[in-house]
């Protein structure tokens, strides 16, 4: 991608990005195309919309900065605290503050109404229901743009995302920000002037923020919005916005749902520019979440022949995800961590993303062992678990490291399992931990006939034939 990389971020018209039925337009190409390199190399792009929803933006930032001035008015024991409790993740609502930080927000959430504290009458606000749908729709057209990309299956990550729209009682897992920064008269702001150190603490390296959502924008009335580009310099992205122009970033669970080939973007907002400013700096920001009640997986990018490395291979829950906290030196040390790169038409994408995967696989490849061992751990849980819910028995699955420090332990966790699910005495626990990799093939091909077959091994059909003879009598055992 150096020789083909952008100067500026690329800007891309949403009608563009629009899919329709048959065979993809050349417009459509090359939008997808311009959206992918950008994201690769800037983890970010630029949306374009019609000037009627243009509009709409510019009057929503107009009509939040009429809200936080005429929050003025309001006692200063109004000002709720975010508490950026990860458990309650999708129940955030209404206005929050975080004074260390100079920010203000208010938080638009369908299906869930938020009453202030002191139950006091307050207009939120104007048309952030519109707003919402525009962002949200917009959101799902950049996602299945990526999916096409990816070369994934139409609309991918729908049985993921909330129900559109929503049915009677639901309540939105995304969510629109109106925010404030740097309000003068902010309560939990009295002093506005800032010193030379605080200006160096509010703009500093370590002061960056990866969101987890699927997809966010941004869109602002004034610059100071920056991502962290490819080569790990800050970009200011926001600086020459059109009126009718948004900045569309992807954020970790994204990461997590294409297995890491989405890098997430890292971002950061300066205060400093905000010196003096009689107003401070307003935007809405959009982020698209999967609904909590699902797991996120990397069953598509497997369906599309994409590697999966061993950190993506279990499914994660939402909830997990949401509350688990993410290093972000841990993102960013990855030397495999790379945004997928886009040439220039959509048949050399395919060869090109064929080229890349074989070259990965040759840099790092999985052992065979560690292979097998991930993939029958997945289908034991699955089929163990299957026995324990007819019996009505809660399990705990051990993990790879107490398993094999207790391999041998009577309390250890795979002993639990094996008497609580009533396994034969004298029969070996078919458990992953516990097979060679010949026998690992046979448990795989019992309960997933033809898995050798689409799977390269490199070991031999003679061992594969008597760890399948080994787990066919475990499994005759206990039955009977």
């Amino acid at each position: 991608m150096a020789g083909n990389g952008m100067h500026t971020l690329g800007r891309v018209k949403v009608c563009d990005l629009a899919p329709s039925e048959g065979l993809p337009s050349d417009s459509y190409k090359l939008a997808v195309t311009t959206l992918s390199q950008s994201l690769a190399q800037y983890s970010a792009a630029i949306i374009q919309f019609p000037a009627s929803d243009g509009a709409l933006l510019r009057s929503g930032l107009d009509s939040a900065r009429l809200y936080f001035h005429q929050r003025d008015s309001y006692p200063a024991t109004n000002n709720m605290i975010h508490t950026n409790d990860s458990q309650e993740w999708c129940k955030t609502s209404g206005y929050y503050a975080d004074p260390q930080s100079w920010q203000e927000s208010y938080e638009y959430r369908p299906g869930l109404t938020h009453t202030e504290p002191t139950n006091s009458m307050e207009f939120p606000p104007a048309g952030l229901p519109d707003i919402f749908a525009l962002l949200g729709k917009a959101a799902r057209v950049v996602l299945d743009a990526i999916g096409f990309y990816l070369n994934l299956r139409s609309c991918p990550f729908t049985e993921i995302l909330d129900n559109f729209p929503l049915r009677n009682g639901e309540i939105s897992s995304s969510v629109l920000s109106v925010c404030c920064y740097a309000r003068p008269s902010f309560h939990g702001a009295q002093h506005h002037t800032l010193t030379e150190d605080e200006q160096l603490i509010l703009y500093a390296d370590h002061d960056h923020q990866l969101d987890k959502s699927l997809i966010s924008f941004v869109k602002s009335d004034k610059a100071g919005f920056h991502i962290r580009d490819m080569h790990g310099q800050w970009i200011l992205v926001d600086v020459d916005l059109g009126p009718q122009e948004a900045v569309v970033y992807p954020g970790l669970a994204l990461y997590q749902a294409t297995a890491g080939y989405v890098s997430p973007a890292v971002h950061r907002t300066d205060l400093n520019s905000l010196q003096g400013s009689i107003e401070g700096r307003f935007s809405l920001a959009f982020k698209l979440m999967p609904k909590s009640m699902t797991n996120l997986s990397c069953s598509e990018m497997r369906a599309a022949g994409h590697g999966v490395e061993a950190q993506f291979q279990l499914p994660v829950s939402v909830d997990d995800f949401m509350q688990r906290s993410h290093s972000n030196d841990e993102l960013f040390n990855r030397q495999t961590l790379q945004s997928f790169s886009v040439p220039q038409s959509q048949d050399g994408s395919m060869k090109q993303l064929k080229k890349r995967r074989k070259s990965d696989s040759r840099c790092k490849p999985l052992p065979p062992s560690k292979r097998l061992r991930l993939e029958a751990q997945r289908v034991l849980k699955e089929r163990v678990q299957e026995i324990a819910d007819k019996k009505g028995i809660k399990l705990r699955f051990c993990n790879l490291k107490e398993c094999e420090n207790n391999h041998n332990v009577m309390n250890s966790p795979c002993a639990n399992i094996r008497r609580e699910i009533g396994w034969p005495h004298g029969v070996p626990f078919v458990h992953p931990h516990d097979l060679p990799n010949k026998a690992k093939i046979g448990f795989l091909e019992t309960y997933e006939p033809g898995w050798s077959e689409t799977h390269d091994m490199e070991l031999s059909l003679s061992e594969t034939a008597q760890g399948n003879q080994h787990v066919t009598n475990c499994n005759q055992s206990f039955t009977q």
